[in-house]
């Protein structure tokens, strides 16, 4: 189903159809975290993808409460945007040679996928409180906020010590 189909016609079904997204890819996340974190030479920056992992985990029990809260089955929808990310960052882990080089590779696409999570957790509260759900919002605002912290975290690890060793 695409974004702007026919299957979306309310807030509501546009609320459901985002929940879907963000479900589908937190669940990619927990696969792909434990890969990153093996890829990683840096001791913070494998600690931090399996401490992020154990996140991501809470992160789909919350959206399978909202989902129940919302009276709507948990059910995942393809999305190709984590599908690029993580295919991307797949990628460019194969092509890097220099572990420190590498590291700062993997909090790029770290990175990416946590910009995409803020986005969508964004909308998610903005159009949960647009519809009167307001327990919702407040179940899906944890997790922005500890998404929001990851990014800061690797922006702070990256700039303190990952890429100053990269380009070393």
């Amino acid at each position: 189903m695409g974004l702007f189909t026919k299957d979306i016609k309310t807030m509501n079904d546009l609320f459901v159809h985002q929940l879907q997204d963000i479900y589908y890819a937190e669940n990619q996340l927990v696969k792909a975290l434990p890969k990153m974190a093996s890829k990683a030479s840096d001791p913070q920056l494998k600690q931090g993808f399996l401490t992020h992992l154990d996140e991501t985990k809470t992160h789909v029990q919350r959206l399978e409460q909202v989902f129940k809260m919302h009276g709507v089955e948990a059910k995942a929808i393809d999305c190709p945007a984590i599908d690029g990310i993580i295919e991307e960052a797949d990628e460019v882990a194969g092509e890097v040679a220099d572990r420190a080089v590498l590291d700062a590779a993997l909090i790029n696409a770290a990175q990416a996928a946590e910009h995409y999570e803020i986005v969508r957790y964004g909308s998610l509260i903005a159009w949960a409180k647009q519809l009167g759900r307001n327990d919702c919002a407040s179940v899906l605002q944890k997790t922005l906020d500890e998404e929001k912290a990851t990014d800061r975290k690797l922006t702070s690890l990256a700039e303190s010590a990952v890429n100053l060793r990269a380009a070393s």
